[in-house]
């Protein structure tokens, strides 16, 4: 079994990989964040990365301590980035350091699995995620504080129906384990692809409509 570390490594390889065949459109394109383009996306992933922990206790200061205001900020103070410049830091910076390798690289990992499908699922580019990934993403995604996850799935027990995952207690929604992270981080257009008996329930706490606070802010 690979380390998280190396986990989260590779899903940076891969988004990588991917932003460098996108067209200057497809940058433009809207991405699963309410508001936010696939440049836009890879900003904000990008604008935490050199952060020491006195510059993001910074960030949050001026953002009141709320993440949605700490995330303008970045995205405000890379708002001059190009699209060029965004790819040159992030092969500059596969290797996850500083706060994302929190939790043993988790935050890494699942930030950078839920945004690379931000910006896959609007330009029509799915992937294979493998289990070893996306186990120990949906794992930490349901208790990390920034995705906010427990109001949405508290009283549900989520069932992957290919791989063997399960969380929780309660009426089950079931599906795909990517469609099921997406839902747990807030994306509520992806609760289509789930079913079962606490799937109208968990409609009703995404309010039918993408997040507009992407998970994982550090």
């Amino acid at each position: 079994m690979r380390d998280v570390k190396e986990l989260a490594r590779a899903e940076r390889t891969q988004l990588a990989t991917l932003l460098h065949s996108l067209t200057p459109q497809q940058w433009q394109t809207p991405s699963l964040c309410a508001g936010w383009s696939v440049r836009d996306v890879v900003a904000h992933m990008l604008s935490y990365e050199e952060l020491g922990p006195g510059g993001v206790a910074s960030r949050f200061a001026r953002g009141w301590l709320r993440f949605d205001r700490a995330n303008a900020i970045g995205l405000d103070d890379f708002a001059e980035h190009s699209p060029h410049q965004l790819l040159d830091l992030l092969d500059r910076s596969l290797q996850p350091r500083g706060l994302t390798t929190a939790f043993g690289s988790r935050i890494a990992l699942v930030d950078g699995m839920i945004h690379q499908q931000d910006i896959r699922r609007p330009l029509g580019l799915p992937r294979d995620i493998p289990v070893e990934a996306l186990v120990p993403a949906l794992d930490f995604a349901r208790i990390a504080p920034p995705i906010g996850a427990h109001r949405r799935i508290r009283g549900l027990r989520l069932a992957a129906t290919d791989l063997d995952w399960t969380a929780g207690s309660g009426p089950e929604v079931r599906g795909p384990g990517e469609a099921l992270l997406m839902s747990i981080a807030g994306r509520g257009d992806v609760a289509n692809e789930l079913e079962g008996p606490g799937l109208a329930t968990l409609r009703v706490r995404l309010g039918g409509s993408s997040s507009g606070r992407p998970p994982a802010n550090v």
